[in-house]
């Protein structure tokens, strides 16, 4: 549920060797109208015969049962919850969510989840000692959590989080599920395949590190069949997509239950926070609700391909205010500075190849002084180290420089790497045809046409934000050439007078 605010997204890792994180802002941290898709069991072939390799998960629940969130509910008045005015139900966006059991006003703090039925990197484990190991190894607080889920789990009716843990859905909504080959016929057109990839590989690697470094040396703890891959891959997908940071409490991230059930809206911009003064975590409505309407959250803003990454949904063409598309920038090392200008990039933490967003409304400066870069001649070789600055959202360098003399250029090089990425778009929604289903009842549907859905409808929200650029640069260049003719002809007029 966590946003992660930002100018532009460099590549990052979310899990090197036990360092610190990512750290998005409030809402859902490694989390239109609705939050999540129907889910699609892993195990479900696909139309050529491939299966993924997964092994079964023992606890959870199909992501439509309502039993399960029902018990939960229960258990949390029991263990302290105050009474909701929301109740947990089946509804069109999203399979179940919270619903309006009576009219809800504007500027209404809900939810009221006390400290004690959160959970945290300080919840107590009910393996203590298996919480002491992972202690004394420092490990941070996302990996921690996900051991936390498996430990708990595993734990079944012996962990006080049993009746959480059994609504958690068995499969989180994530592109974790994705195969390789289906993240290169699917997403090739799009830089998300990267960010997908990239994650997949940090989760990989941060199993295998704590499995090398922590579950190799106390196997009784941590055995092999229950803290693997695979439930490795299920606690990192409930991370991803539930996972929050309570700005309130000095930016901890944390589990809550109950308020997890809450689907997104692009529509609203509430989110979760902790409340000093009823000393819970709550959200203060920024709409009013009749009974019986879904009541919605904001996951961040986040754009159609983040919201898929992490929650495995894009919402429909359009909505998502806050949607925008990674264009890919690279110097030539035909360059005859190439070298000058890549030691300028590293000196700012940029490389030779960056991507960075285009939104409907335009794009950020630092792409501009990327490009600038880029196309700059020999004789400007004193001011490639301003560029490079200037690109870099890692420095605190004034932005939005202008060089005139290189702009046209400029413009047109971005416009060139618009292009190209629109040709990538193109070939694959011409290749996939047609494709409109039923995506709220996935369970229907052949795998294939349904992750084949997804992308179509990814992508076509993403080369829309491409030809709205495109349209721009090229009505941009328009006018500087227009300028150019007027002033000559101005020029020559003068010149007429003169001779």
């Amino acid at each position: 549920m966590a946003e992660v605010s930002r100018i532009f997204r460099f590549h990052t890792t979310f899990f090197p060797t036990f360092s610190p994180l990512h750290k998005p802002s409030h809402s859902k941290t490694c989390p239109g109208t609705w939050r999540k898709r129907n889910s699609i069991h892993c195990l479900v072939s696909t139309s050529e015969g491939e299966k993924m390799t997964t092994q079964k998960i023992h606890w959870g629940c199909d992501i439509d049962s309502l039993e399960n969130p029902e018990a939960l509910q229960k258990w949390l008045l029991e263990s302290g919850l105050p009474p909701q005015k929301m109740a947990i139900e089946r509804v069109e966006v999203g399979e179940r969510g919270l619903v309006a059991l009576k009219n809800i006003r504007k500027d209404e703090k809900l939810l009221f989840v006390p400290p004690s039925l959160v959970i945290t990197a300080d919840s107590e484990w009910t393996s203590a000692e298996a919480g002491e190991v992972l202690k004394h190894y420092s490990v941070p607080d996302w990996p921690l959590l996900a051991t936390y889920l498996i430990s708990e789990a595993s734990l079944q009716k012996a962990s006080r989080w049993s009746n959480y843990i059994s609504a958690l859905p068995q499969q989180p909504y994530s592109l974790l599920y994705w195969t390789h080959a289906e993240l290169d016929r699917y997403l090739e057109a799009s830089q998300i395949r990267e960010r997908a990839i990239e994650r997949i590989n940090n989760v990989t690697g941060t199993y295998n590190d704590l499995r090398l470094r922590i579950f190799s040396k106390y196997p009784h703890l941590f055995p092999e069949e229950v803290f693997n891959m695979e439930t490795f891959r299920w606690s990192f997908g409930i991370l991803f997509s539930r996972l929050v940071r309570l700005p309130s409490m000095g930016g901890k991230v944390a589990l809550v239950p109950w308020a997890d059930m809450l689907n997104h809206s692009c529509e609203v911009e509430t989110f979760l926070d902790y409340d000093s003064s009823s000393k819970t975590v709550v959200f203060l409505t920024d709409r009013a609700y009749q009974a019986g309407e879904q009541v919605f959250i904001s996951y961040g803003k986040k754009s159609n391909g983040e919201l898929l990454l992490s929650y495995g949904f894009v919402p429909s063409e359009g909505t998502n205010p806050s949607d925008s598309v990674e264009l890919p920038l690279s110097l030539k090392k035909s360059d005859k500075c190439y070298k000058e200008k890549l030691e300028a990039l590293s000196k700012h933490g940029l490389s030779v190849s960056e991507c960075f967003p285009l939104q409907i409304t335009g794009w950020p400066s630092e792409l501009m002084a990327y490009a600038y870069l880029a196309v700059s001649p020999p004789s400007m070789s004193g001011q490639f180290e301003q560029m490079a600055a200037a690109a870099s959202n890692k420095t605190s360098y004034k932005k939005g420089i202008r060089y005139p003399e290189i702009e046209e250029r400029a413009l047109r090089f971005i416009l060139d790497s618009c292009e190209a990425s629109i040709a990538k778009y193109s070939k694959f929604l011409q290749a996939s045809g047609s494709v409109d289903l039923d995506v709220t009842s996935p369970k229907q549907l052949n795998r294939r046409l349904f992750l084949k859905q997804l992308a179509v409808d990814l992508c076509t929200s993403e080369q829309r934000i491409l030809f709205r650029a495109q349209y721009i640069l090229r009505r941009r260049l328009r006018d500087m050439r227009s300028g150019e003719l007027r002033a000559l002809r101005i020029f020559d007029g003068l010149s007429d007078i003169f001779n």
